[in-house]
């Protein structure tokens, strides 16, 4: 298996690196200095110059970005993995949040990626989009849970914590191990990818085990300031990943 995968800079790219080698997959990192994503003539030279297996897009840039790549999947008959976010769904709509269910984020980068999903969709029906919530790790590394938790907890000396809120949430190697195996079975359409799909637990709840598991002294004022059921489950309820508690029980 040879994957083409972008991102490698970001959050949970480096991470489906790591899984994919694991497995002995070859890894193909997006060159941007070899081919700027808006150069579609470079893009489609680099593409033809590696001729991966499969490519697992994370990265950020255009939608037209997203589409191209996964026309070009679409052409080689190669698998498509797009990395979308639970963002795509607002507050407002309530939830848990079904794979159909109607995307209405209002926010920028929520409806930038309903854009990208039907970019994608468009432009390959048997590609597959995965919707993931927020990461969690022990490295001090992107957009990463316990990493913006300490931040906030040493700007402001506490931390506010909804107990209204079920976040999507799941940790990166989980997510890593889910969208390799995504590569390899290629669902078509959107799939959704949180570990606390079935725990359901609140967002308290889920800063005060973190702080158990990892020895963190923070003060936790409990709010209701944020009211969202954002879990991401699939059609029969359930959920491709291991649940929260098997590493915060």
């Amino acid at each position: 298996m040879k994957l083409l995968l972008t991102g490698v800079r970001g959050t949970v790219a480096p991470w489906v690196a790591k899984e994919a080698e694991l497995r002995g997959w070859e890894v193909v990192a997006w060159n941007r200095n070899a081919a700027d994503p808006a150069d579609e003539a470079a893009s489609a030279a680099f593409l033809r110059a590696e001729a991966p297996d499969a490519i697992a897009h994370l990265a950020m840039g255009s939608e037209q970005w997203a589409g191209g790549l996964a026309a070009f999947a679409s052409h080689r008959g190669i698998a498509m993995l797009f990395v979308s976010t639970a963002m795509v769904f607002d507050a407002s709509q309530g939830g848990p949040h079904f794979p159909a269910d109607i995307r209405g984020a209002r926010d920028e980068y929520g409806q930038y990626k309903v854009r990208c999903e039907d970019a994608v969709m468009a432009a390959n029906p048997l590609a597959t989009i995965a919707r993931i919530g927020w990461q969690i790790s022990p490295e001090p590394v992107g957009n990463n849970m316990l990493r913006q938790l300490d931040e906030q907890n040493a700007r402001e000396g506490r931390i506010k914590a909804s107990s209204a809120w079920r976040p999507a949430c799941s940790f990166m190697t989980d997510t890593a191990a889910a969208l390799c195996d995504l590569v390899t079975e290629q669902p078509a359409g959107p799939v959704h990818l949180d570990s606390n799909a079935q725990d359901a637990w609140t967002f308290d709840e889920v800063v005060r085990r973190l702080a158990a598991k990892y020895d963190r002294r923070w003060i936790i004022d409990v709010t209701q300031d944020y009211v969202h059921d954002q879990r991401l489950v699939n059609e029969l309820g359930g959920s491709m990943m291991p649940p929260l508690h098997q590493h915060l029980g």
